[in-house]
């Protein structure tokens, strides 16, 4: 099994954190990951919020590559509605060249209205810039050139310098949880990425669906997708309980301020259906529904435990790629560094000899 390490950057939850320590802190757990056998460096997108900030996630794997260079480096993910096509496609091939073919491509159309009013972008038009900024940049990275002309994006053909070196196939991403989301996945031939924040039963439709729709339009088995999640581990279960309820908690209550899952607006925002079922469970089970739901999709709990629950996950969902996240919702440095650790001797040689036997098993 591929597992990775997600970076949050986050300062939610804690009382005087500076931006700056929140940084290296996380920066540091990037590098005992590295040096403990994890396969690549994950960071999302944020801007403007302590929920999560980190504006240009291609400039930090630019630096992580060069801190960290035995591991892969991805984005999880750049919003494309916030940024220009041709930007982007150069800033991804500076950080492949510089990674030597490291970087894994991922991408999304952003959820958050507050970071959408703030770049100036209408939400109702995420989807349709997505579905034409994505397969732009995509090509460009294979072919070397950027073209459009699409509604949003006139882009004359230009060449992309450097120039891409290396085949990005296998190392494209795209974050899909509703229905046009894995479609436009399924379209790009990419890794499907979903967050835990609901039990796997309620993923495992859309799960199933992308996979359908990559065989239809690829006609060939699809790339695992991805699971990100906010891990807890430790050698005390109770202990390790109570510091999930009250981390994992925090952190969905930082999900739902970030998101305004409480507000209203999705009903009215063009292309975001799912989240709108999404926003009318957490009214009705409240934060503390939500925080239940969370934690039994999430992992926590004892290394044998962890392994135990992603066990069954695999037996629901299949195979995966795993992407875990140590620090997030107020957790501790000392609480962050012990979980991934302790994950990392444990938990991850077994999760290793998962990918082993499937390979040796695929090649009988």
């Amino acid at each position: 099994m591929d597992v990775g390490m997600m970076m949050i950057f986050t300062t939610y939850g804690w009382e005087n954190c500076a931006d700056d320590r929140a940084w290296n802190e996380d920066i540091r757990l990037a590098r005992i990951a590295a040096d403990s056998g994890f396969d690549c460096l994950w960071s999302a997108e944020h801007h403007f919020n302590d929920y999560s900030f980190v504006p240009d996630n291609l400039a930090l794997m630019a630096h992580l590559t060069a801190l960290c260079p035995d591991i892969d480096v991805g984005t999880a993910a750049v919003i494309l509605p916030w940024h220009d096509p041709l930007r982007v496609a150069e800033n991804a091939a500076v950080v492949d060249l510089l990674s030597k073919g490291r970087l894994r491509f991922g991408m999304g159309r952003g959820l958050a209205r507050r970071e959408f009013n703030a770049f100036r972008v209408a939400m109702d038009e995420s989807r349709a810039r997505f579905d034409e900024a994505a397969p732009m940049i995509v090509n460009a990275l294979r072919t070397g050139f950027i073209e459009g002309d699409g509604k949003f994006y006139k882009q004359p053909r230009t060449e992309i310098r450097p120039r891409p070196k290396y085949s990005f196939d296998g190392r494209i991403y795209a974050v899909a949880s509703s229905e046009d989301s894995v479609d436009s996945a399924a379209k790009l031939g990419a890794h499907q990425v979903m967050f835990a924040d609901r039990p796997w039963e309620m993923r495992l439709p859309m799960i199933e669906r992308g996979r359908e729709l990559h065989r239809k339009y690829h006609g060939t088995e699809p790339p695992h997708v991805m699971l990100t999640e906010f891990c807890v581990c430790g050698t005390d279960l109770a202990k390790t309980e109570e510091e999930a309820r009250q981390y994992q908690g925090k952190f969905v209550e930082s999900n739902f301020y970030h998101y305004e899952f409480l507000g209203e607006h999705f009903k009215t925002v063009k292309g975001y259906d799912s989240y709108q079922q999404k926003a009318e469970i957490a009214r009705k089970g409240g934060l503390d529904g939500a925080v239940t739901g969370f934690m039994k999709a999430a992992s926590w709990g004892t290394p044998d435990k962890i392994l135990r629950g992603l066990e069954e996950r695999r037996k629901l969902l299949g195979d995966f790629e795993l992407n875990v996240s140590f620090r997030f919702g107020g957790t501790p440095y000392q609480v962050s560094e012990r979980g991934l650790k302790l994950f990392a001797k444990e938990v991850l040689p077994v999760l290793k000899s998962w990918g082993t036997k499937a390979t040796a098993k695929a090649a009988e």
